[in-house]
């Protein structure tokens, strides 16, 4: 939710997106060069906020799926404003790409022609990822993806960049916190039936082949009981419990069947990505066992960047910001200045850390198949860990 005067923000963006985009051209210190083009795509959704001029959505709350994109919005613009101060040599372009009657396809025809350098891009959809890397792949421009964790449709692309890792990733990082904290001990891993937690098994599977720990595998329906996750616990030591499915209600109740009797069984739970902001992780929901997840987005209040962010923030809206503002800032200035300063070799200095806003990255080739000559994609291997002991949440 956000308070009635966030509406004159989305109002704001009705001259400036009437045709699919705006320009944001800084004062160039070199002006010999033309600046360099980057185009931003995220859902809008603007038609369904607008008829014409008219204002559509509700003066007193903002409908949910329209939060995102406007947050990352919001994030992004921010960051143009910093990169206009330090007379960044850029010209950028943002697109709708909810705009109603508009495909992707669509759209990167439109873009086709522009000779963008770099595209920004929050995705929400397994479709709108194929036309863009298609686009990419044909016109060897780079492609950020900001916020889709997912490896589909991507072929053959070493331009198409994943900031957000899959959940493969996310479970090799996880199993190698086990490894390194917890060998020895029994790991009781609790998943239920599923294609994709199929899949998980499988991986886990595949790493423990080197490693050999010692799991214990046990499948819940899906309203299990208490006592069908408690007859599985030793209540005279520390259990090591793994979570091997991302469907979130599976979670909470697993979290919540733990932390009730976190007296009598001691617990540190090992979660899927899902978990990373999921209600019922942290408070009094928790404060009786320990729990551990992953995440590529280290927001850590404190630092400078993201201590200014917050602030203009709150000033302009007099809200604290979601995540998806720190993502668009960071995504939007982070590969901006190193686009400018390595215009013609970005994706061999794509992991370096000279303009980090508040997270570190990884980015490393991935080859699906063995037979692969070229990189699939590229993906950041870079994760932190989440604890949240007694409820209260740090990160390292």
């Amino acid at each position: 939710m956000r308070l009635p005067f966030m509406h004159s923000a989305i109002k704001k963006m009705l001259p400036a997106l009437l045709f699919v985009f705006i320009t944001g051209i800084s004062k160039a210190a070199d002006t010999t060069h033309a600046p360099l083009r980057i185009a931003v795509l995220l859902p809008l959704n603007l038609d369904s906020a607008f008829n014409g001029y008219e204002y559509n959505l509700s003066n007193v709350r903002i409908p949910q799926y329209f939060l995102s994109g406007l947050d990352f919005y919001s994030g992004v613009m921010m960051a143009i404003d910093s990169l206009q101060k330090e007379n960044a040599n850029i010209e950028v372009w943002i697109y709708d790409t909810h705009k109603a009657g508009q495909s992707m396809d669509q759209l990167t025809v439109q873009m086709q022609p522009m000779n963008f350098a770099l595209v920004v891009a929050s995705i929400s959809s397994s479709t709108e990822q194929r036309a863009l890397t298609s686009f990419s792949a044909r016109n060897s421009i780079p492609v950020i993806s900001a916020t889709f964790p997912n490896d589909i449709y991507l072929e053959n692309n070493p331009f198409f960049i994943l900031v957000n890792p899959t959940w493969k990733t996310h479970v090799q990082a996880i199993y190698n916190y086990l490894a390194n904290n917890y060998r020895g001990k029994k790991i009781v891993f609790f998943t239920r039936r599923g294609s994709l937690e199929d899949k998980i098994s499988e991986e886990l599977k595949l790493l423990n082949a080197r490693r050999a720990l010692n799991f214990s595998t046990i499948i819940l329906r899906d309203n299990f009981s208490a006592a069908d996750v408690l007859s599985r616990l030793d209540s005279t030591t520390q259990n090591i419990v793994l979570c091997g499915s991302l469907y979130e209600k599976f979670g909470q109740a697993l979290i919540k069947t733990l932390n009730d009797n976190g007296e009598t069984y001691s617990s540190v739970v090992a979660g899927m990505p899902t978990w990373n902001g999921m209600d019922g992780t942290t408070g009094q929901a928790s404060d009786k066992i320990q729990i551990v997840v992953t995440t590529p987005y280290n927001y850590v209040r404190g630092g400078a960047f993201i201590d200014s962010i917050s602030a203009n923030y709150m000033r302009a809206y007099y809200t604290k910001p979601s995540d998806m503002v720190y993502k668009g800032y960071e995504t939007m200035y982070h590969f901006a200045r190193l686009l400018l300063v390595n215009p013609d070799s970005f994706i061999n200095n794509i992991s370096r850390d000279d303009y980090t806003v508040s997270n570190n990255y990884s980015f490393e080739p991935v080859r699906l198949t063995q037979t692969s000559f070229l990189p699939d994609y590229l993906e950041n291997k870079k994760l932190y860990y989440i604890k949240i002991i007694n409820g209260s949440v740090t990160i390292n």
